[in-house]
């Protein structure tokens, strides 16, 4: 069994407060569930840099490679017409279908490296701690087996910063 803490706020300060005090007192929080994007809290959290934006240039520039090759392969070699006086290998006519090549193979490449990284997809089990986490609630997660004994710390600095339902909850790994 795994046991965690969940609190629920209405006010994303006292969240950031509490999120804040607890890695300050090296408690481990498992997740933050909010509405909207709150300022502050990824550094809050520790988190680093996302990788996102090299995967989108690295999928980019295979897509441009892809399309650029495809188009001087398929108009040089495969397939050469004299349209318009134009040469066979002509750059300006594929900058186009060039650019929205790279472009797909950038946002499938950051769609598919964000789900894999997510753990989200076909198969997931994600647990809803409260529906409204979605609409106006913020909740914050705090695993206790990871916390060791400071079950009343973890629990005082949540009541101190306002926190509306303080929860302890079980379930299996």
């Amino acid at each position: 069994m795994k046991r965690y803490i969940s609190a629920y706020f209405e006010d994303e300060e006292n969240l950031l407060r509490a999120t804040k005090e607890l890695r300050a007192k090296d408690v481990s929080i498992q997740d933050v569930l909010t509405p909207f994007p709150v300022h502050g809290l990824d550094t809050a959290l520790g988190y680093k840099r996302s990788n996102l934006p090299t995967v989108a240039f690295i999928c980019g520039a295979i897509g441009l490679a892809i399309a650029f090759g495809f188009q001087t392969w398929a108009f040089t070699v495969d397939y050469p017409l004299f349209i318009g006086g134009k040469p066979h290998f002509s750059i300006p006519s594929f900058i186009p279908i060039t650019f929205e090549l790279t472009v797909l193979f950038a946002a499938f490449g950051m769609a598919i490296a964000f789900f894999i990284r997510s753990k989200l997809g076909p198969g997931a089990n994600n647990i809803i701690h409260d529906e409204r986490s979605t609409n106006d609630r913020f909740v914050i997660i705090v695993d206790l087996d990871e916390a060791g004994n400071q079950d009343a710390i973890v629990k005082s600095i949540l009541e101190k910063e306002e926190a509306l339902n303080i929860q302890v909850k079980e379930i299996e790994s």
